[in-house]
């Protein structure tokens, strides 16, 4: 994107909407842009774009020239119009954030890769938020709903990710390639890798059992449980259910 000399808002227009077409890269879908739109693509062009353009042109990239079979759906490519108009409205699905002053007494905070509602269901390199929340043994409560569309215009979007969710302790994700999972590390956050995912509460609400019953080490130096005790209290637990 950076050899056309986008702008901000053409950027993330277009990087959101590579995302609403599944299979499709954001080469692709620019060098469509560029072939229907002409040059500079600026927020004015993208206005111009239409369905019947994205169709036939990514048909065409995909070798159908009717573009009738190319396996993305007219529902994607609405939406992916909308978003290169600007036209995208707040996800009214998504959970709005509790005001709070203080954090939950012996509370830790945990990122959930989202692109839907209030559930895990994103991959950590691409998802298009992270729903923050702070766990304590007894309650929960979520404290942010963090969008990650600019992480596309920075040069390390994984170590530009890590760094929305660098106040967490726990990162949970579908998936998580290797290099990225180091910079998570790195930035002092335990990622967990769920690949079914869930809805996000109840994914913490197994997460608060462990926190109730005998926490693993990982989890145990994280609640600043003493080395020593972490490690009687887990070798217990496992002696209990072994």
């Amino acid at each position: 994107m950076n050899a056309l000399n986008l702008d901000r808002d053409t950027a993330l227009r277009i990087a959101l909407a590579g995302r609403a077409l599944p299979d499709i890269e954001v080469g692709t879908l620019i060098e469509v842009l560029v072939e229907r739109l002409g040059k500079p693509l600026t927020v004015e062009a993208l206005a111009r774009i239409t369905v019947t353009d994205l169709k036939t042109g990514l048909g065409s990239a995909d070798g159908e020239e009717d573009g009738e079979d190319i396996g993305i759906g007219l529902d994607a490519m609405k939406l992916a119009v909308r978003i290169l108009w600007g036209e995208t409205e707040e996800d009214d699905t998504l959970p709005v954030p509790l005001p709070c002053s203080a954090a939950l007494p012996g509370s830790i905070r945990v990122a959930i890769s989202s692109n839907s509602g209030a559930n895990l269901d994103g991959h950590y390199g691409s998802c298009l938020r992270y729903l923050v929340y702070e766990v304590s043994a007894d309650s929960l409560r979520l404290v942010g709903v963090r969008p990650a569309a600019e992480a596309d215009l920075s040069d390390d979007r994984n170590a530009f990710r890590a760094g929305l969710i660098s106040d967490c302790q726990v990162l949970y994700v579908v998936s998580v390639g290797g290099p990225a999972a180091a910079k998570i590390i790195n930035a002092g956050i335990y990622p967990i890798k769920k690949i079914e995912g869930g809805d996000a509460e109840t994914i913490l609400g197994d997460l608060q059992r462990v926190m109730r019953s005998s926490p693993p080490p990982w989890l145990a130096k994280i609640l600043g449980v003493e080395e020593t005790q972490r490690l009687k209290n887990y070798r217990g637990h496992m002696q209990e259910t072994g």
